[in-house]
């Protein structure tokens, strides 16, 4: 292509030294600019970040975090891929967000680049925009890890999604950009497979050397292999196989550990006891096979309690009336015309965060985090409209995450013993509220059994439980999530209701087996 020249008819005043024109203003400083992001006490924001020089070229790496080599440009006008393994059967469901569409699924290998976008983890720009944005600078960006169960990797042409964090102006990143580029490093995209049935689902770094979380239901195809064969992707691409440690289905969890893996980024576990309703939440995963996604919103209500069917449900324990009409809204994804419960003889009850920010199929395992970046969660499941059919499932606002307080304490037994314990209170229950001539809500007991937790606290056939270590117990779900939350012989205060008093006793749970 060819250039015209054309005079330059402006005045000398109105060009600098090297020719340039000075007709229009220079930007103001970054320093003296105001971020419309008003930050909150304690989270992460990036007010350096405005600092930030407008190009990599310009960035200088922040010292004690190496730069990660530049990630390969996409060539202009590449639009998405698909990835189809063999015989797969894909997940499209609405509800505990496992495995979906895992070789169905469709692959975004990243928007177009030009040169002035960069991406946070592939260059100084990363150094820059870490140091800047994440307060306090104790977490930097570092390998991401991986988990699985001895799962084919995938074929090294397939892509599994953006490897980071696409940032175009780096004068303007907010809490959220921080929030990821922390957290990314620290989840993994997992794909399960048995004989013609596949999934994928996500999953959380644990240790350096390869220690995953992630969902029972989504190593184990809902309960329908104990052997699955596990491949497991990190933020950056690399591809890992796996051994399965552990399941846990009675609280849906499950540790995995990559092979030969090290120099992975463990994830910061949060409080999630200390939670409000209305604090930020950030979740992570890989919904509907889409690794790298981040999705906001808020914790939309603490210690809500869900029952879900499961082929992986241990049995025996407390003795639960039936849910209404068999089925609950809650259930995990399934898809192609396998419906998520359809042949669970049993269910499991677990105590929950809910949230609204966007959970899909696939986001299980996943971690939802709160303001600093910290795990507070592991998305396991959502709600459908209406109990639609899980061809229909998606977001619809209602997420549900199993809080880290619980995660963090199972995990850890799994990880030394190949299990983990609950607590069993040792009664028949129902609820309250359906009992004839009902006056109250709560957990009935219907029940006690001799010699067992229930009865050596005192309580007997006909209390009604209302409260169990401070938290409302509005029926039988709430109770049973809430002493399967604690391992087996922890103590827990319970208050109920005996002809209209209410009293208080303290119960040393047994043990699930």
């Amino acid at each position: 292509m060819s250039e015209t020249n054309t005079p330059d008819d402006r005045t000398p005043d109105e060009r600098d030294g090297d020719g340039r024109s000075d007709r229009f203003a220079a930007e103001p400083a970054a320093a003296d600019r105001t971020d419309a992001y008003d930050a909150q006490p304690g989270d992460v924001t990036a007010p350096e970040a405005a600092a930030a020089p407008a190009t990599a070229a310009a960035a200088e790496p922040v010292a004690g975090i190496p730069p990660r080599p530049p990630l390969p440009e996409t060539p202009a006008g590449a639009g998405f891929g698909g990835y189809a393994g063999p015989g797969a059967s894909s997940y499209t469901g609405a509800h505990p967000t496992q495995p979906t569409q895992p070789y169905t699924a469709v692959y975004a290998p990243g928007a177009p680049t030009t040169a002035k976008s960069s991406k946070v983890g592939g260059g100084k720009v990363a150094a820059i925009l870490i140091a800047a944005a994440l307060v306090g600078g104790a977490a930097g960006v570092g390998g991401a890890a991986a988990v699985g169960s001895s799962f084919i990797a995938a074929p090294a042409s397939s892509s599994s999604g953006p490897s980071s964090i696409t940032v175009n102006n780096p004068d303007s990143v907010n809490a959220t950009t921080a929030i990821a580029t922390k957290v990314l490093p620290s989840v993994v995209t997992i794909s399960a497979s048995a004989g013609t049935s596949g999934g994928t689902g996500s999953g959380v770094v644990l240790s350096e050397d390869g220690y995953v979380l992630t969902n029972t239901h989504v190593v184990t195809l809902d309960g329908a292999t104990g052997d699955p064969t596990l491949s497991v992707t990190t933020s950056d691409g690399r591809v890992y196989t796996a051994t399965l440690v552990g399941t846990d289905p009675t609280y849906d969890l499950a540790v995995i550990k990559l092979e030969d893996a090290s120099g992975l980024t463990p994830i910061e576990f949060g409080d999630s006891s200390s939670l409000n309703v209305g604090d930020q939440t950030v979740a992570v995963g890989a919904p509907l096979g889409l690794s790298n996604t981040v999705t906001t919103g808020i914790v939309s209500a603490l210690n809500r309690s869900i029952q879900i069917a499961s082929s992986a449900a241990p049995e025996g324990g407390d003795s639960q009336q039936e849910t209404p009409g068999g089925r609950t809204p809650f259930e995990f994804d399934f898809g192609q015309g396998q419906q998520q419960g359809s042949s669970a003889s049993s269910s499991i009850a677990i105590s929950v965060i809910q949230t609204d920010a966007a959970i899909n199929p696939g986001n299980s395992g996943g971690a939802l985090v709160d303001s600093k970046g910290r795990l507070i969660g592991i998305n396991v499941a959502i709600a459908s409209a209406g109990g639609s059919s899980s061809g229909e499932a998606g977001s619809i606002g209602v997420g549900f995450a199993i809080p880290s307080n619980v995660a963090e304490r199972v995990a850890q037994e799994i990880r030394e013993n190949g299990s983990a314990s609950h607590g069993l209170l040792g009664a028949t229950v129902g609820d309250a509220a359906a009992a004839a001539g009902a006056t109250h809500a709560g957990a009935l007991i219907n029940e006690v059994t001799e010699g067992g937790a229930a009865a050596s606290a005192g309580l007997r056939s006909g209390d009604i439980v209302t409260e169990f270590n401070g938290v409302a117990i509005t029926d039988q779900v709430d109770l049973t999530a809430q002493v399967r939350a604690l391992a087996g012989g922890a103590e827990a205060e319970i208050t109920y209701l005996r002809n209209g008093s209410e009293e208080t006793a303290t119960v040393t749970l047994g043990e699930l087996q």
